[in-house]
């Protein structure tokens, strides 16, 4: 019997089944919600059911809420109502479990008497990532199934687990065959129609006599991480009402907490990044139908650092990779550098030996630069010289297939100079990795002047491939992030010498969110590394005189941070000596600043280049600049990223702002704050075919 458009109810034997039809997750909308009330109430009413079963249709049980409705005017059957239905339901009802059951997803099976599971089945309630708690009783029910422990990790944590693990924290009562679910599910239920039922509501074993130290102790373990994030402690609190209070009365403190996320600017900022990040891979003018290039072979040139963590992003979803030295010391310690990587994964308990044996089997370390004919995609990342690459890119020309996507890991030369180094700039491509590239999730797609539509989209469906959220950008010094954050370290080195020390500079920004301040992350990169030259090095700078002395950074034992053997961080008063002494040299009048002044200084510019960034079309939409700027260079996500942020600051404030501070503001900057229009929500009007110098 067709229930709906997206709800279906079939009989036999005494056992009804609510199948769910609504693709691409099955999630909670109006029409779903109207499908569970509706089944539910036929099958209850119905006399020959004795059971029920609900499962779903497609690759997954209900993954969560859609989200799309969060904003919008309520409609459909409330989902309180729906699940206090089933709850209630005079007959058993077990939810079979495939795909993932998540959010309101695992909340809908939590007031079910029972849940099965395939053994691929993950369960969970990640609503932390959208700055929320469970809000349909997640935060009640769960605890009393699996324990309050168990229920923190879960929802604060925000981690799915697996269907054996569910199995033995008592999430699911049995694990099905992988394709007989529905089979097996009826099966289970026919065990249980005359066994005593007790809903989890009404259960308390797993919450008596709960130790209050338990939730305490959960926050200092994780202080951390939480540090910033509102809905974390909120779950927290709800948990303790969950072993402190009777249901209701722990529903209704459910209720009041995620109102309060839901109406905070944190949550906001993540639910509108949930969003931003699945639109990075909305090209505009790539047509749909493009015909795919496939690759199934992958050329690394270069097995340093970067180069080996490219590689292995390839050996992780079983591509094979060919990794070309020119020395096979160099080869050798490239590959010995992956092999230690992976080790390290295994001594964790995060890969097994059999799968590190696996991956390791892929991978062809080679000094013979002619094999990169065999292969589909190539790329290039040795050291950041144009006249290199391009003498590297000219070779390829000759050897690659003619087919071959050709891809340059610059972070900031010009890809098309590099391109005009072949007869086929159609077929190069940017393919910016952040460092460790084995572990950042940005990947930047820089697309130049002539590359292939088929090309751009190649990449960016590479990048999804090997777990990467892919951002285009169009050709300019620095592409979106890299050039976004170089204001903020020049900020940073001009305000040291007016008041604030580096550690103090440092402290702000930790606190505004970043994992790491820019002083402690130019100790950590080297200041050798970031356009000193011993040959011309002129006093000219702090940095310049800290290079000079062969205070590098950490690896010396002193940069802008003295550090003892285990290279951890002190105030340099040899460091502080001489920002001192050079701002006296200078002239610069030194002064204390608060730390919404060192804020601003150091973040406003960052939002002033996004918007000229925009403003060029060198990307595609702000949220895709916000994304970049959080997974590139740990901007906080409960900030949203920084054209997010701006918009809650105020863009005519920081307009203003950055006049005051010399800096001229963005046209756009400027005009959307007199429209009173969001920065966040801009899209580049016609992209550019390239923008080079960035002054």
């Amino acid at each position: 019997m067709q229930i709906n458009s997206v709800a279906e109810l079939d009989v036999a034997d005494g056992i009804a089944t609510l199948t769910l039809d609504s693709a691409p997750v099955n999630a909670l909308s109006a029409a779903v919600r109207d499908g569970l009330d509706q089944g539910f109430r036929a099958a209850i009413a119905d006399e020959t059911v004795q059971g029920i079963v609900l499962i779903c249709a497609g690759r997954t049980f209900i993954a969560g809420a859609d989200i799309s409705e969060f904003d919008k005017a309520p409609t459909g059957a409330p989902l309180h109502d729906v699940l206090a239905l089933i709850e209630g339901s005079p007959k058993p009802v077990v939810a079979a479990i495939h795909g993932t059951a998540l959010g309101g997803g695992l909340e809908t099976a939590l007031v079910c008497d029972y849940r099965v599971a395939t053994p691929s089945a993950k369960l969970g309630l990640p609503e932390v990532a959208l700055g929320l708690l469970p809000g349909a009783g997640g935060t009640q029910r769960l605890p009393r199934v699996v324990g309050a422990e168990a229920a923190l990790e879960m929802m604060a944590i925000g981690k799915p687990v697996r269907a054996k693990d569910a199995l033995a924290m008592g999430l699911v009562d049995a694990i099905t065959s992988e394709d007989a679910l529905h089979a097996d599910a009826v099966a289970f239920l026919k065990t249980k129609l005359d066994a005593p039922r007790t809903r989890i509501r009404d259960r308390t074993d797993k919450i008596a006599g709960q130790d209050p130290a338990l939730f305490d102790a959960f926050r200092a373990k994780h202080a951390r991480a939480f540090k910033g994030f509102r809905a974390p402690e909120n779950i927290i609190k709800a948990v303790e009402a969950a072993v402190t209070l009777p249901f209701d009365q722990g529903m209704k403190r459910e209720a009041e907490l995620f109102w309060e996320l839901f109406r905070s600017r944190e949550s906001a900022a993540q639910r509108y990044f949930f969003f931003a990040e699945r639109q990075t891979a909305k090209v505009p003018d790539l047509a749909a139908d493009l015909p795919e290039i496939p690759v199934k072979r992958v050329g690394v040139i270069g097995a340093g650092t970067m180069g080996g963590g490219i590689a292995m992003n390839f050996l992780n979803v079983g591509l094979p990779v060919t990794i070309v030295e020119q020395a096979q010391d160099a080869l050798d310690r490239g590959v010995a550098t992956i092999r230690r990587n992976y080790q390290g994964s295994v001594d964790k308990g995060r890969m097994s030996a059999e799968q590190f044996e696996q991956r390791m089997a892929l991978l062809t370390p080679s000094l013979d630069f002619e094999v990169l004919g065999e292969v589909d995609l190539i790329i290039e990342a040795v050291f950041e010289k144009l006249s290199l690459k391009q003498e590297i890119f000219a070779r390829l020309d000759k050897v690659a297939k003619a087919d071959a996507i050709l891809a340059t890991n610059t972070s900031f030369l010009d890809v098309d100079a590099i391109a005009a180094a072949t007869g086929r700039p159609e077929s190069v491509v940017g393919m910016h990795f952040f460092s460790p590239a084995n572990v950042m999730k940005l990947l930047e797609v820089v697309r130049g002047a002539e590359t292939d539509p088929q090309v751009v989209a190649a990449a960016m469906a590479i990048g999804r491939r090997i777990g990467k959220v892919a951002v285009l950008s169009r050709v300019c010094d620095g592409f979106i992030a890299n050039r976004m954050m170089a204001p903020r370290m020049a900020a940073a080195q001009a305000l040291i010498l007016e008041g604030p020390l580096p550690w103090e500079v440092d402290r702000v920004m930790l606190d505004y969110g970043f994992p790491m301040g820019p002083f402690a992350m130019l100790d950590l990169v080297g200041l050798d590394v970031i356009g000193w030259d011993a040959a011309t090095s002129s006093s000219s700078s702090v940095v310049e005189v800290l290079c000079e002395m062969g205070r590098w950074g950490q690896k010396k034992g002193g940069g802008y941070y003295d550090y003892d053997d285990k290279r951890r961080a002190a105030p340099s008063p040899i460091a502080e000596q001489l920002i001192r002494d050079f701002a006296a040299k200078t002239g610069v009048t030194q002064r204390a600043f608060s730390d919404e002044e060192i804020v601003a200084r150091l973040l406003y510019p960052v939002v002033n280049e996004g918007a000229r960034i925009l403003e060029e079309g060198v990307a595609i939409r702000a949220s895709d600049v916000d994304v970049a700027l959080v997974y590139g260079y740990g901007w906080p996500v409960f900030t949203g990223g920084p054209l997010f942020w701006a918009d809650g600051v105020g863009l005519a404030k920081i307009a203003d702002a950055l006049e005051e501070m010399g800096h001229a503001p963005s046209p756009l900057l400027r005009a959307l704050a007199e429209q009173g229009k969001p920065l966040h929500q801009y899209r580049s009007a016609a992209p550019a075919a390239r923008v080079i110098e960035v002054a």
